[in-house]
């Protein structure tokens, strides 16, 4: 009597389970009996579906092997920006003769010093910072080297820095000059200091300096001190540095090189002109005919009275009481834009241009460049 209802519902659930089984089977029968009706109707032999065994490993999906893809390239115009920027820049931006006789070579890749009889290189000096804007040589023999990042002094006997990163009104150094006592000057992109040489020691700044940029420096006849800046000249006193006197509204407004001829002219370099200036009036006397239009970058004069001219698009000599051409566009340079000049030296003209240091002697056809400071011996 236990046993009845046990063995009644084993029964029911098997019958349960029986129907669904046999409804299942007739479900898949009734499929592949329509799929061979299909198949023998259309000729095809279409096999009846099977459900496929599935590894539980497939279920991860697993990827080959396969390198990165391509690196795209630039486009043209950015190709070009990119490898300029990798590329050395060989600009010699300023030339110093030393007491010893030798020169200086400041380029934006170091320090050299050569013997300019020969060319050879003597000395290269590390530098932290190579941009190297201006170059200067105190009464004992100490190089200063201003560049964008400071002002250093170096020791040419032992070719180590002995003073650096002065407190200036600006880091970016663009000229300097000794003047007649001794002391330097220092010319920045925010005004000019005066340091002593000995102890390192800023004496004094002039901040408030007209026209702000002190882009280039020289020495007239009686020691004082004429500045060539954004909006024009301007002369400082050596003793006090109180400004005397300021000559503004010129053609072209900036002056990027100053020289002072034999007579005791100022001849300021421009971006549009070359002018001749006397100094205790401030009257502009002239604007040399050949340069005008023309940015000059550097200007010297020679131990023969000629001057040398350098611009953005060539060098050349002229003769300064009349203007006349002497020299006209000197061939062989290793590039167009004239950066620095240096006459009478080994009996040569030595030329700091964008791309390499370059010399030309008397009578020669076309420049020579100096293989050690050009882009062609690398």
């Amino acid at each position: 009597m236990v046993l009845f209802p046990k063995r009644t519902s084993f029964l029911i659930t098997s019958v349960l389970l029986g129907f669904t089984a046999f409804s299942s089977m007739e479900i898949q029968a009734m499929s592949n009996g329509r799929l061979r009706t299909y198949a023998q109707t259309t000729g095809s032999n279409i096999k009846p579906q099977t459900t496929p065994d599935i590894k539980p490993s497939e279920l991860t999906p697993a990827y080959p092997l396969s390198p990165p893809p391509p690196r795209v390239d630039p486009l043209p115009n950015q190709r070009g920006v990119q490898e300029r920027s990798l590329e050395i820049d060989y600009r010699v931006s300023n030339l110093l003769l030393d007491f010893t006789g030798n020169l200086w070579i400041g380029s934006w890749r170091g320090l050299s010093r050569i013997d300019p009889n020969t060319g050879k290189i003597i000395a290269r000096v590390s530098l932290p910072n190579v941009a190297i804007g201006a170059l200067a040589q105190d009464k004992v023999g100490r190089l200063w080297v201003g560049s964008y990042e400071g002002l250093i002094r170096v020791d040419p006997r032992t070719n180590e820095i002995t003073a650096q990163n002065l407190f200036l009104p600006s880091k970016r150094v663009l000229s300097l000059l000794l003047d007649k006592r001794g002391y330097l000057w220092t010319g920045t992109d925010n005004g000019l200091a005066l340091i002593s040489p000995d102890q390192g020691l800023i004496m004094t700044t002039l901040k408030n300096l007209p026209g702000v940029s002190a882009n280039t420096l020289t020495l007239d006849a009686e020691g004082q001190l004429w500045v060539g800046t954004l909006d024009g000249l301007v002369r400082v006193n050596t003793a006090n540095a109180l400004i005397l006197k300021r000559i503004k509204d010129l053609p072209g407004t900036t002056v990027q090189t100053l020289a002072i001829s034999p007579e005791g002219l100022i001849w300021a370099g421009m971006p549009n002109n070359l002018l001749v200036i006397n100094p205790k009036t401030g009257a502009v006397l002239r604007s040399v005919t050949r340069l005008r239009g023309r940015n000059v970058t550097a200007v010297r004069f020679a131990k023969d009275g000629s001057v040398w001219v350098g611009t953005s698009n060539g060098l050349l000599r002229l003769n300064p009481n009349t203007g006349a051409v002497l020299d006209e566009q000197v061939a062989g340079l290793p590039s167009s834009r004239v950066l620095a000049l240096v006459p009478d030296i080994g009996s040569k003209l030595w030329i700091g241009t964008s791309e390499g240091l370059a010399w030309l002697m008397p009578k020669m056809g076309s420049a020579k460049p100096h293989l050690a400071f050009s882009r062609a011996v690398k």
